[in-house]
């Protein structure tokens, strides 16, 4: 350990171990969150993915110190770059957002204030976070210089415009830059692309992978859509109803999916290879939080399930260089059907 509490040559930027987070709701503790864990490494692009509910922005917002009133972590830590920000004050907190964490959120015309100019709203990010740099001449210069990279055409003229006065993708772009004004070693974005078409999407997915290779920027790039993980993800976590059940390389998860629940997931997605035919679906529903099964979450919707799936939760287990949290893997599980990993082979060769 060094002097500051730092762990010496740790090889992750972020490692998120146990995580459990919990809302409170009419007297009742919804588990939102139970045994998340996540490792990122410097320069590495991490797809998060799951169906909506699963707990990815809860995630997100945990990280940052932004749950609801109603939230609290009640389990696990989250280390960045050694440091516990569970651990730290609020005012410790405060400092690492904006400059070491930043965060692009879903909707970027409820996340930019429309009383205020584009300028005025990324000067105030310089001012809350680094004085040093908030010299009115520099900060303009500095604040052009990003826009310019991220793409808004002549950048110095717009800065005197409102958000209303930019298109979907030209917001998204301009949240980007706001993110990375203090170029931040890891920015979490969260379903950045959902909301734009495909030629914009594309744009801005470009401009993530530019940002990791030339800056060397951590990514946690939260998504239901599992073609933008193929194309830009180094690794891919996937979620299912507040717990992590897989996680591995980009290829080895589409050439060998493990977790049933991933399994599922890739049949869903439509394929030329299967063009003409009926698309799979996944059967039942997520189990609300305040019905969550002891064992799987599972467990109701999957055609391999056995007594114990329902009885006892299934532990995260690594095979051949991936994680899955499934009886089908653990020997001391007692399921009836283990599988070796080479069962698993869907004999998938193309990504969606």
């Amino acid at each position: 350990m060094t002097d500051d509490g730092r762990i010496k040559n740790d090889p992750y930027l972020l490692e998120v171990d146990g995580l459990d987070v919990t809302y409170h709701s009419q007297g009742r503790a919804l588990a939102a969150l139970q045994d998340v864990t996540i490792t990122a490494r410097p320069g590495e692009i991490i797809g998060i993915v799951g169906e909506s509910g699963c707990g990815k922005s809860t995630l997100s917002a945990a990280l940052l110190g932004l749950l609801p009133p109603n939230g609290e972590v009640t389990g696990g830590r989250a280390l960045y770059q050694g440091r516990d920000l569970f651990t730290l004050g609020p005012e410790e907190r405060r400092r690492l957002r904006g400059t070491e964490i930043s965060m692009v959120f879903q909707d970027p015309l409820t996340s930019l204030n429309p009383t205020l100019t584009i300028g005025s709203q990324m000067l105030d990010v310089l001012r809350a976070h680094s004085p040093a740099r908030a010299d009115r001449a520099e900060a303009r210069r500095r604040i052009v210089e990003m826009l310019e990279r991220v793409g808004i055409p002549d950048p110095a003229a717009r800065l005197r415009s409102y958000p209303h006065e930019f298109s979907g993708g030209q917001r998204q772009r301009i949240m980007i830059a706001m993110a990375l004004l203090l170029e931040p070693a890891l920015l979490i974005a969260d379903e950045v692309t959902s909301a734009l078409d495909v030629t914009l999407e594309a744009q801005i997915l470009q401009l993530l992978c530019d940002l990791r290779d030339e800056r060397g920027t951590t990514i946690l790039f939260i998504t239901h859509d599992l073609g933008v993980v193929a194309q830009i993800c180094d690794r891919v976590v996937v979620m299912y109803a507040g717990r992590t059940v897989e996680e591995a390389e980009v290829t080895e998860l589409f050439d060998r999916p493990l977790h049933p629940y991933t399994e599922a997931l890739l049949a869903s997605v439509p394929s030329r290879r299967r063009r003409g035919s009926e698309l799979p679906t996944i059967p039942g529903r997520v189990p609300s939080l305040a019905e969550l099964p002891e064992g799987c979450a599972f467990a109701n919707r999957c055609a391999h399930a056995e007594p114990c799936c329902g009885e006892q939760r299934p532990r995260y287990v690594e095979v051949t260089g991936q994680r899955v949290r499934c009886h089908l893997y653990d020997p001391e599980s007692g399921h009836a059907n283990l599988r070796q990993p080479s069962a698993a082979t869907t004999g998938r060769k193309e990504q969606p």
